[in-house]
């Protein structure tokens, strides 16, 4: 299982919410290419960047940050906010991203990412399925919808969907512990799908609880950036990679 640092971009800055409500933002840091530096050296390869404010819009505002930590490190860089159409798709990779991350408009345009999906592959084009209650929330969390993660899993299982992160909104930045079962079962629903589990992870437990759902890789950001889980715990992790 990989373990993959995330940075959550609102302005230039590195943040976190709670819920994804941006009404409680915390700024950790204001210079998120130091942040990606610290990440590369402490031995991680790859980083899991979002565009907060992009996923509100119809397109990316902070590719000049992508772009920035893109040349400062060699991470590879999986990239979502906004990315609605195939223009900021490309542009995202023209920044530097390696892989793009589809939510809003896996919902809302699914033809969009069925044409992502042919003409980038299913290893660049990640779909991004958040979830309260196991429906799909997009558009920043802001619109719930009636679709449950299963069904738009299914939905693209045609197209050839490889790569799956999955948000337990619920759980988000609340430091109580991922959503165990929901992973076990899309796993063991889907097992020809990657899927990487996003929201809640708080401890070195949490880790060793998520490798034993078949889960692929595990999304860190909130417990990093408040020392729940040591430096050191997480080297041990990079050294089982």
């Amino acid at each position: 299982m990989d373990i993959i640092p995330a940075i959550d971009l609102i302005n230039g800055e590195c943040v976190r919410l709670t819920k994804g409500d941006y009404s409680k933002v915390i700024s950790y840091s204001a210079n998120p290419v130091e942040i990606a530096k610290k990440f590369e050296n402490m031995g991680f390869s790859s980083i899991h960047i979002v565009d907060l404010l992009g996923a509100l819009e119809s397109s990316p505002v902070s590719l000049k940050v992508l772009e920035k930590i893109a040349k400062a490190t060699k991470l590879v860089i999986e990239f979502g906010g906004g990315i609605k159409n195939i223009e900021s798709a490309q542009k995202a990779f023209d920044s530097g991203a390696k892989m793009i991350i589809c939510g809003s408009v896996a919902v809302d345009s699914p033809q969009i990412l069925e044409e992502l999906l042919y003409v980038h592959g299913n290893e660049k084009v990640i779909l991004g399925a958040d979830v309260i209650d196991e429906k799909i929330k997009i558009n920043g969390w802001k619109r719930q919808t009636d679709i449950y993660i299963e069904d738009i899993i299914s939905s693209y299982t045609e197209s050839n969907i490889k790569k799956v992160i999955c948000t337990d909104i619920s759980k988000d930045g609340m430091m109580k512990g991922p959503s165990f079962g929901l992973y076990k079962k899309l796993t063991d629903t889907f097992p020809e799908v990657e899927f990487t589990a996003s929201g809640g992870v708080s401890s070195a437990e949490d880790l060793d609880r998520l490798s034993m759902t078949g889960v692929k890789a595990v999304i860190i950001g909130k417990a990093f950036y408040e020392s729940l889980i040591a430096e050191k715990e997480l080297k041990k992790w990079l050294l089982k990679g």
